[in-house]
């Protein structure tokens, strides 16, 4: 039996770099789909430790399978997902499952938010009332509305009936580098610690110990799973088959009525004794009340949900309040400090995603507080004028090979400077890294990186590639814009502009390159802008592309860099070679170059990445230029109800699709523009965000 795709993902982070996440048919796609993905030196260091379970429930009626999963050559095995009858994400992922004899089990899986752990939960409920059909539909008609039995083991609301029943957990187990791949081996050491209640396991000695704490009962039973098959990353051209440890069973009654149970914790909280509850953790069992750790940790995240929901509708409307949750789980520890991820499930802490995504993450959301440490954080890394634009998983050591990361960190720094929250002391620190850059920038720095006499900003030198189009085939860049790309000189005119405010001495320098600006990149043919001029550092050559690099110099940043004939010919161009229902194209349709779909091998996809890919996060400049340029006068009401029906709406429908609740890294270029990339990408939910605070 073959299997479908699955209707969408949903994802629990930690906040430390780590998280849960997986298909909402329950049948895992992805090396990184896992109940408990830990990072051990957050926001990095991430290593898969529980992958998923097996579950099945066995009651009168006799036992049936709660768990689905992939086996190679392609078998789906046992059949769980065909009970899925109702999903939803609000407030954490939660399946409705349908047993025999008219009871339902409900599932949820949320992350504690402050220590790593990961909290699983089953409990009865009836039938009555709840959505009937397939668990196609179930997952089709995602995202579902909560019900009022869904609420938890002690929610309002909850009812249950004599029927008793017994429910088996499994854990499957690798511990092993989330990049990687497990496989059946010797080593593995089954070894249990602890009884009942805390069982550690340490399948290796040189990696985390595993600890599962629950309600429930633990019989030591050591299994090989082998051949799982990950449809993504064989569709991706990567190893796809994986061989996962399972060293027992949980088994849990679910045979009580909550409403009889005169057991209280020392709070006079129910403590939940008719739920089954299993905490996964990374590292050895600490002593904890199993029931009061799950009852608190869900009580602070139902709080800080709520809390964060309410301040935003209440400050900047109902559309952000929504978002505002999922813009959370980008956030994360980076040592003392705190920074933004890029994305899930394989991005860490890129420079450029970062100050890209934190005016709508942070700032369009109120989280001003977190705009400031992540942004003091990233002021102590300025070297030679440069920011890093990446630090690796394996180990501290910055990587300085970007162009405008250290550009949009004061595009990033001006919009939060506005927000009136910075103190005298941060203000200082941020002013002073940005002037190190401004400095490192005219005077030059590494990759060939300086302002010429004219004031414009060359960038690049064989074999590096310093823009946001970054990708490469093995050694050689895809698109390497050596020379002087447009959307830089967008960046460096407003980062001078921007440094002007406090310091006029870079206001000559702006009005220098800003004129330099008008009379060399505008094509007389089209109207609109070349993509990079002195091209390979040749004088006087132009490199007319149709790229979406160009709708910077409208929109995206503080200051309109072009005149308004010039604006209105950039949108219309980029509008009519370039607009997706998700995101810009990266380059035309009618280009030789252009590659329409994002599919196939590493080889095939890095050379389609900004060769005709759309990206989402673009949308956002293409938005706010499309509105600088028609939303104006008597029109401007009308133009933005066009803007909300024609670009937004389709990206609002994105969030059902692909990551539930949140935004695509890339969508193919071609129709019908298949989502891409990371289903969770935090520069393209920011910028939805943002584009909210634009209408």
């Amino acid at each position: 039996m073959k299997t479908a795709r699955h209707a969408g993902e949903w994802l629990e982070a930690d906040g430390l770099g780590g998280f849960a996440s997986g298909p909402a048919n329950g049948i895992r796609s992805r090396r990184y789909h896992a109940l408990l993905l830990h990072a051990s030196a957050p926001p990095s260091g991430r290593m898969v430790l529980v992958n998923g379970v097996e579950a099945w429930w066995e009651g009168p009626d006799g036992a049936v399978a709660l768990s689905t999963h992939h086996y190679a050559p392609d078998t789906l095995h046992p059949d769980g997902t065909q009970r899925i009858v109702g999903f939803h994400t609000d407030p954490w992922p939660t399946w409705r499952f349908a047993l025999p004899g008219g009871m339902h089990l409900l599932h949820d899986i949320f992350a504690a938010g402050d220590s790593g752990d990961v909290i699983l939960r089953w409990w009865l409920v009836p039938a009555a009332g709840a959505a009937a059909g397939t668990a196609a539909d179930a997952v089709r008609a995602l995202p579902d509305t909560p019900g009022a039995d869904d609420a938890g083991p002690a929610g309002d609301g909850y009812r249950n009936s004599a029927r008793s029943g017994r429910l088996f957990v499994r854990p499957l187990l690798s511990v092993r580098d989330y990049h990687a791949l497990h496989r059946r081996n010797d080593a593995f050491d089954f070894t249990p610690a602890g009884a009942n209640g805390r069982i550690s396991w340490r399948p290796y000695a040189h990696r985390p110990a595993v600890s599962a704490l629950s309600n429930g009962v633990y019989r030591h039973a050591p299994e090989w799973f082998e051949r799982f098959l990950y449809d993504d990353e064989r569709e991706r051209g990567l190893d796809a088959v994986e061989d996962l440890a399972s060293p027992g069973i949980f088994s849990f009654d679910l045979d009580c009525d909550p409403a009889a149970d005169p057991s209280r914790d020392a709070a006079g909280e129910q403590t939940a004794s008719c739920a089954a509850l299993l905490i996964l953790r990374a590292g050895d069992s600490r002593d904890v009340h199993v029931a009061r750790r799950v009852a608190g940790a869900e009580r602070d995240r139902r709080g800080e949900r709520q809390r964060r929901a309410a301040a935003a509708v209440t400050a900047r409307g109902a559309a952000i309040g929504a978002l505002s949750n999922a813009a959370g789980q980008y956030f994360a520890e980076r040592g003392q400090g705190a920074t933004l991820l890029a994305g899930f499930p394989w991005f860490t802490d890129w420079g450029r995603d970062t100050f890209i995504s934190l005016r709508g993450l942070a700032l369009a959301t109120g989280r001003e507080n977190q705009a400031a440490a992540i942004l003091r954080e990233w002021a102590t890394t300025v070297s030679e004028g440069m920011l890093p634009n990446r630090f690796p998983d394996e180990g501290s050591t910055p990587e300085y090979n970007s162009v405008d990361a250290s550009l949009w960190f004061i595009v990033a720094l001006h919009a939060y400077l506005l927000t009136g929250h910075a103190t005298p002391a941060t203000r200082d620190i941020l002013q002073g890294a940005a002037e190190r850059i401004l400095d490192g920038y005219h005077g030059g720095t590494r990759f060939g990186i300086g302002a010429g006499a004219d004031g414009l900003l060359h960038a690049g030198e064989p074999g590096s590639q310093l823009t946001w189009m970054d990708a490469r085939v093995g050694l050689t860049p895809v698109t390497p814009r050596i020379g002087k790309p447009v959307e830089i000189q967008a960046l460096w005119i407003n980062a001078l502009r921007i440094g002007a405010t406090w310091n006029p001495r870079w206001q000559p320098l702006a009005e220098r390159a800003q004129a330099a600006f008008a009379g060399r990149f505008v094509d007389p043919a089209s109207g609109a802008l070349h993509d990079v001029v002195d091209v390979d550092g040749v004088a006087g050559t132009v490199d007319r592309s149709v790229r979406p690099n160009q709708i910077l110099a409208v929109g995206g940043l503080p200051f309109q860099v072009v005149d308004d004939a010039t604006a209105r010919a950039v949108v219309a161009v980029v509008e009519r070679e370039l607009w997706t229902p998700l995101g810009l194209r990266t380059l035309a349709c009618a280009d030789p170059r252009y590659i329409g779909r994002y599919t196939g091998p590493p080889e095939s996809r890095d050379s389609a990445y900004h060769q005709g890919t759309a990206w989402l996060w673009l949308a956002g400049p293409f938005i706010e230029a499309w509105l600088r340029v028609h939303a104006r006068g008597a029109n401007a009401e009308a133009a933005r109800a066009e803007a909300r029906a024609r670009f937004v709406a389709p990206l609002d429908a994105h969030l059902r699709e692909a990551g539930l609740g949140h935004l695509s890294e890339i969508a193919d270029g071609d129709a019908p523009h298949t989502p891409r990339g990371a289903p969770f990408q935090a520069w393209s939910l920011a910028e939805r965000l943002r584009i909210e605070t634009l209408l």
